[in-house]
């Protein structure tokens, strides 16, 4: 009987790799696909979080988000190697289920679209936040409303008006960022502007790297952890991307040269410009150190940059749980209607759950507008964590499966496996140890554990029965 399992199982694993299709347009071409991968990760949790984290950590949050960065190294390796062995969209909860199990499946597909709901509500939210700037009278969560309105509608038209939306989002953010970059590198050789004392000592002059404690740096490891939600969003892509396998290909071998530059670069040159000290939550630090340098329009222009950014993540999180809701109900885990295109290959129905759901953002900010976004990330922490956990662990079934000759060996590999995959989950696990130690972190995994059980509920009163026969 074991037997029969086990040839039933590899049986299954020779051929599920073929790919069905599934009903969408190749609309996102490599250039697309590239500017996604760049910018994606580009968002509020960097250009507006790490002005928090620096008030809490000091110049150590630049180690924060080194060691962040490598753990996320490892595991967009590891998926881009599930990738080019079958690229499908929906492509973490497929490799769940075929790796892990139905229940995983369901769970992580059920996960990822909970993150960027959560995620696109903390990004409307500061898109509130920003318009504050320029019109100080216009609440919030009008302006939260307005922007997922907005977004939503955009998103129901084609996949490739969302590609060209993204496109340009992203080159807007990353041409601010190495602007930025260049501007303060100007400051700290040249000394133009009227920063007070620009110098690489700030670094570790005021109290050192760690001037509020070791400890400290380590309790920001929930924002930075935030701030690179979407970096797999490539994966999600595969579905509609032309040439997925090359295009992927190079679209993660990027991600050290991304996060090198535009997260641990940035934040080198904006804490050698200015103090730590001249930092607080609640404004962007990327606004703070060019009202610093004075140049005119300069921070008006940035709080433009910053509002782009907030667009582009929620652009990107609307599309992204449209195909997730439309992926578990094509493995009936959802319901059928959500599966449905309209005439542009476009999953509608999820798109419109997805935005009905994220109305909650909008009421999180009526309620409780000072603490809305720390509350929100929090949340969408704890479920991206765990969605990265299962890339990896599923990683390391579909490497035993290449071992026992069941399955076809990608040529494009994570180096040191399977140590480099212990040594992430390693990691993340230590950040969900973390969250305890804080108020948001210990709301975060309260609402993290009453949706771990809703899901397993509804995996028990949808699939249950049905899982003994599959």
């Amino acid at each position: 009987m074991r037997r029969q399992r086990k040839e039933k199982s590899v049986s299954r694993h020779e051929t599920i790799h073929e790919a069905p299709s599934e009903g969408y347009s190749r609309g996102l071409n490599a250039r697309t696909v590239q500017m996604i991968a760049l910018g994606g990760a580009i968002g509020t949790g960097l250009f507006y979080g790490a002005g928090g984290a620096i008030e809490e950590a000091g110049p150590s949050l630049i180690l924060a988000y080194l060691a962040a960065g490598l753990a996320i190294f490892v595991i967009m390796r590891a998926l881009g190697e599930l990738l080019t062995y079958r690229p499908i969209s929906g492509s973490f909860a497929e490799y769940a289920e075929e790796f892990l199990g139905r229940f995983f499946g369901f769970a992580t597909g059920w996960a990822y679209w909970a993150v960027w709901a959560a995620t696109c509500m903390a990004e409307i939210t500061v898109a509130g936040k920003y318009v504050e700037y320029w019109w100080p009278s216009v609440p919030t969560w009008l302006t939260a409303l307005v922007v997922l309105l907005v977004l939503f509608s955009a998103n129901l038209i084609s996949v490739k008006l969302f590609g060209e939306a993204e496109f340009w989002f992203s080159a807007i953010k990353i041409t601010a960022i190495l602007g930025m970059i260049l501007i303060g590198i100007g400051v700290l050789t040249l000394g133009f502007g009227h920063a007070t004392n620009p110098t690489v000592t700030n670094l570790w002059a005021d109290g050192g790297v760690f001037p509020n404690g070791f400890g400290s740096a380590l309790m920001t490891l929930q924002v930075v952890m935030f701030a690179y939600v979407g970096v797999e969003l490539v994966g999600v892509t595969a579905g509609e991307a032309k040439n997925p396998k090359q295009t992927l290909r190079k679209a993660i071998n990027t991600l050290p040269f991304r996060i090198g530059l535009f997260y641990v670069g940035s934040l080198i040159v904006i804490l050698s410009v200015a103090s730590w000290r001249d930092f607080q939550a609640g404004k962007s630090p990327f606004v703070e150190v060019l009202e610093q340098i004075g140049i005119p329009a300069a921070a008006g222009i940035m709080n433009f940059v910053l509002l782009t950014a907030a667009l582009s993540s929620c652009n990107s999180g609307i599309y992204s749980t449209g195909r997730m809701l439309r992926s578990l109900s094509l493995r009936h885990e959802a319901p059928a209607a959500l599966g449905k295109l309209n005439g542009r290959h476009v999953p509608y129905v999820g798109i419109t759950m997805s935005a009905a759901a994220m109305i909650i953002g909008v009421i999180v900010n009526i309620l409780s507008p000072d603490r809305a976004f720390v509350y929100i990330t929090s949340v969408s922490t704890v479920g991206i964590i765990f969605v990265w956990g299962v890339i990896l662990a599923c990683h390391l079934r579909y490497r035993r499966f290449v071992n026992r000759g069941a399955l076809p060996a990608s040529d494009y590999r994570l180096p040191g496996a399977p140590y480099t995959n212990w040594i992430a989950l390693t990691f993340l696990a230590f950040v969900v140890v973390l969250l305890f130690f804080s108020e948001a972190g210990r709301i975060a995994l309260v609402v993290g554990a009453v949706f771990g059980a809703l899901v397993c509920g509804g995996y028990y009163m949808l699939l249950g029965r049905a899982s003994s026969r599959y």
